[in-house]
C-alpha cells in the first residue's frame, strides 16, 4: 500500500494547534517491484514500534 495518512494527520493537528509525528516503514519499491520478507518486515516493524513508543514519552 501507499501511505496517504500522514498529509491529513498534520493537517489536522495544526488546525487543532496539536502535536504530531508520523513513523513509517518502507517495505516495497513501487518501481522496480523490490520486496522485503516477512521476517525483515517483522524486525523493521518492531524497530519502528520502539522509536514510536520512545518519540512519545520524549517532551
Amino acid at each position: 500500500a501507499i501511505e496517504m495518512e500522514t498529509a491529513a494527520l498534520y493537517t489536522l493537528a495544526a488546525k487543532f494547534g496539536r502535536k504530531a509525528l508520523s513513523v513509517l516503514t518502507v517495505s516495497d519499491h513501487i518501481i522496480t517491484g523490490e520486496e522485503t520478507t516477512a521476517e525483515e518486515r517483522q524486525v523493521t516493524f518492531n524497530e519502528m514500534i520502539e522509536v514510536a513508543l520512545e518519540a512519545a514519552i520524549k517532551e
